[in-house]
């Protein structure tokens, strides 16, 4: 559907052929990778164009103007894709094939896996380039993923109040568990896979 009203003007359309395309490439990284390691190295993936709203929000807080060029050439998460696999390793085998990708153009990368963000968040963070446009991949676990979806919903809530420094110390401590959990359930699955390969 053209959205000529929005932000992003007579781009929409070619934004989104460039996200569908690399959803594409993923998907069938998936389907190569799959056979070669009995499992889908990806749980769920999601994607989106940030809507004009929240472009028009963003360009705001960063004191930019709201036009195309700040949506599309100051600002980098237009398109935003989202791949959340089951182990740690996962996230780094889809990020090598990504990067191997001579049509992508890599931007930036930070690794808040193996980096965390002071409040726990963890995550991998790519900015590509494709045909012109940007396109911000994050990369996470299930647990990284479940973290990430409750800070957020904290941080939209008026109401916290005097709570919020008791669930921000919560939330860290439980990043710290769940990242914990994440280095053993990746141990566990290479342990069985090496059993599987002296079979």
């Amino acid at each position: 559907m053209i959205k000529n009203d929005t932000i992003y003007g007579d781009a929409y359309p070619e934004m989104e052929r460039v996200m569908k395309n690399t959803v594409a490439f993923i998907n069938g990284l998936r389907q190569g990778l799959t056979p070669l390691f009995d499992d889908d190295p990806v749980e769920h993936l999601s994607y989106r164009i940030k809507s004009d709203e929240s472009m028009r929000e963003k360009c705001k807080r960063r004191g930019l103007p709201e036009t195309r060029e700040s949506a599309l050439n100051v600002l980098c998460d237009a398109i935003g894709i989202r791949i959340v696999c089951a182990f740690r390793s996962d996230v780094y085998l889809i990020r090598d094939h990504i990067v191997e990708n001579e049509a992508f153009e890599i931007i930036e990368e930070k690794d808040y896996i193996k980096h965390a963000k002071p409040n726990g968040y963890r995550s991998y963070h790519m900015i590509l380039k494709s045909e012109g446009y940007f396109i911000e991949i994050q990369l996470r676990t299930i647990s990284m993923d479940t973290w990430a979806a409750l800070e957020h919903q904290i941080k939209y809530k008026k109401n916290v109040g005097k709570s919020l420094s008791l669930i921000t110390s919560e939330l860290k401590r439980c990043a710290d568990e769940l990242a914990s959990t994440d280095i053993s359930m990746q141990t566990i699955r290479d342990m069985i896979r090496n059993m599987e390969d002296e079979k």
